[in-house]
């Protein structure tokens, strides 16, 4: 960037001052709020984000320093949240994505699940095999075990992570039974979103790409 198009050291610290008032301004609104929920707290958070964000860029780009802090800014992925101020039911919507880096292992696993299954007088021509098929093995797997004992155990099983998010969903009643089972995540309505959380490579690269610039990061609502 080139000199003329730097800001000023008045702007840098009309930023700063923004960010004392932001401060001053989300404080006096925590202390005064009336619930969980309340929209001035709300409110204050997002400004004292947005500040301190026009701060963090003016600070570097002027003098090429960053701030020690990281505030979390507005989830740009999941609109305002829409959904009751008290919710009485929740829906945990849960995506994680594997890829079978080893299926060897994820054979000779599943194998011996299936072997355990038939039990010591199953027998050879009574038990499961698996065989070659990935297909087959998976159904075992994930048949046994839970997916959350899964994720925290998938490298024995040969397989590797990918990309995984978990939604949190609010309602004002819970649904009937079997009512979603046809299309699970087709009524997902991002509006009703209380918090995600999302782990990806991606991340880790742009924290690769971020090292000399500590700005402030996006956060789950």
């Amino acid at each position: 960037m080139s000199d003329a198009a730097q800001p000023t050291a008045a702007e840098v610290r009309a930023a700063a001052e923004a960010v004392k008032a932001a401060i001053d301004r989300h404080l006096d609104a925590v202390e005064r709020r009336t619930g969980d929920d309340d929209p001035a707290v709300y409110d204050a958070f997002n400004a004292l984000a947005a500040a301190a964000e026009v701060y963090d860029e003016l600070l570097y780009e002027r003098y090429d320093e960053v701030t020690p802090f990281e505030i979390p800014g507005a989830d740009d992925s999941l609109p305002p949240y829409a959904g009751p101020a008290e919710p009485s039911a929740l829906s945990v919507l849960i995506r994680r994505d594997y890829v079978v880096a080893e299926p060897p292992r994820l054979l000779a696993q599943a194998q011996r699940l299936a072997d355990l299954d038939a039990g010591p007088g199953g027998g050879q021509d009574t038990a499961p095999v698996v065989g070659t098929s990935v297909h087959a093995a998976l159904g075992v797997l994930f048949g046994e075990y839970e997916p959350d004992e899964i994720a925290s155990r998938h490298k024995e099983f040969g397989l590797e992570e990918g990309d995984s998010t978990l939604w949190v969903s609010a309602g004002e009643a819970p649904p009937e039974p079997g009512e979603w089972l046809g299309a699970p995540f087709e009524d997902a309505d991002p509006e009703l979103v209380v918090c995600r959380f999302d782990v990806s490579a991606v991340f880790d690269e742009e924290d690769e790409s971020d090292e000399d610039f500590a700005g402030p990061v996006v956060g789950s609502r």
